[in-house]
């Protein structure tokens, strides 16, 4: 099956995206294209990757040093005492900026190994192949690392772009219904908040992304790809229009925070919930036309999307989730800054609402 190729060009790196499947068979030619022969490369492994998945790549891994570092990806583990540990082993093993730190796993896996990345002798040179469908649309692009604190997701972090980004679809067939709802989820907001052909698209397909359908897959992966390339490359460091790309997660990462980052509620699940918050709060200000709003709806029904906030949440959590709220990076005052929809395919910035009036929306809804 044929490589597609996607060039992200930003201020402080320009890289590619490479989407196909089985891409490993190229593995070593792909590396030498892209001046990434390392001679010291450290492969942080999430061990819910199937081994026989992952020796694909470790196998064909040819530096004179090689060492796997063996992972237990959860929210709890994206910590900074994880960060050390892969410190440790690239000063043990005298890592120079030259040499590689190679992530293989989900979102997790590669925001703890870019941040570690980011600050080992402040940059050295890192790949990406992200196992799972929400890392493949999201996480792996645009240089957002990081790890979790006692006061939020994502807390500690720095934008540091990836040297490579490789991302085969050959790995999606080993994951859960779960897992690829939840990274469903950033396909369809990257269609609501900037393509509403896309969002047509998906309104017919969505079911053939979770048949694994290959074709309809890699179009989709690929689409999202290049929504948030155009995004990144104005705005590599969130100054403005990328924003946009933190639709419904204000809501998300408060919800998973209440929930302590259990497995109960995962990130791209926690998204789901704050689209469909963010959509009915756009809908009750009457910025997002009724239309609007029940053509979301009716797609979260039709394909049996995450919609229901009271099974993780009762009233009393309000002051909890509020709470997470006011902590958000987005927010330059004591208001709540959230990104909410003018219509498909359109986003509306840096909208401000006081602790009391999101109070007030939440009791509503909950």
């Amino acid at each position: 099956m044929k490589i597609s190729k996607l060039a992200i060009k930003t201020k402080s790196r320009n890289y590619d995206i490479l989407i196909g499947s089985h891409i490993y068979k190229k593995l070593n030619i792909l590396l030498k294209v892209n001046n990434l022969n390392c001679e010291k490369a450290l492969i942080v492994l999430d061990k819910r990757v199937p081994k026989k998945l992952a020796s694909n790549y470790t196998n064909l891994l040819k530096p004179k040093k090689k060492i796997l570092f063996y992972f237990k990806a959860s929210e709890k583990n994206k910590s900074q005492k994880n960060v050390l540990k892969i410190l440790d082993i690239l000063f043990k093993n005298d890592f120079q900026r030259n040499d590689c730190l190679i992530s293989i796993g989900g979102g997790i896996t590669g925001d703890l190994c870019g941040f570690a990345s980011s600050i080992y002798k402040r940059g050295i040179k890192f790949i990406n192949i992200p196992s799972t469908l929400l890392a493949q649309v999201d996480s792996a692009i645009g240089g957002k690392t990081g790890v979790n604190s006692k006061d939020g997701k994502n807390m500690i972090g720095s934008f540091y772009q990836p040297h490579l980004v490789i991302s085969d679809i050959s790995f999606l067939n080993s994951l859960p219904k779960r897992e690829v709802v939840c990274g469903y989820a950033e396909i369809l907001k990257h269609s609501l908040i900037s393509n509403k052909k896309f969002f047509t698209y998906l309104n017919k397909n969505a079911n053939y992304i979770f048949k694994f359908d290959k074709k309809v897959l890699i179009n989709s992966i690929l689409e999202s790809c290049k929504i948030k390339k155009k995004i990144v490359e104005k705005d590599e460091n969130e100054k403005g229009l990328r924003k946009s790309l933190n639709f419904g997660h204000t809501f998300a990462h408060s919800f998973e925070a209440v929930n302590k980052f259990s497995k109960n509620l995962n990130h791209g699940e926690a998204v789901l919930l704050g689209i469909l918050c963010a959509s009915n709060l756009s809908n009750k200000i009457n910025l997002l036309k009724n239309n609007d709003y029940e053509t979301i709806k009716k797609h979260f029904e039709n394909f049996s999307l995450l919609k229901d906030l009271k099974k993780y949440f009762k009233k009393k959590d309000i002051s909890k989730i509020i709470s997470f709220m006011k902590k958000d990076k987005k927010n330059t005052s004591s208001n709540i800054n959230l990104i909410l929809i003018k219509k498909i395919g359109k986003i509306k910035i840096n909208s401000q609402f006081s602790e009391n009036f999101i109070k007030k929306f939440l009791f509503n809804i909950l």
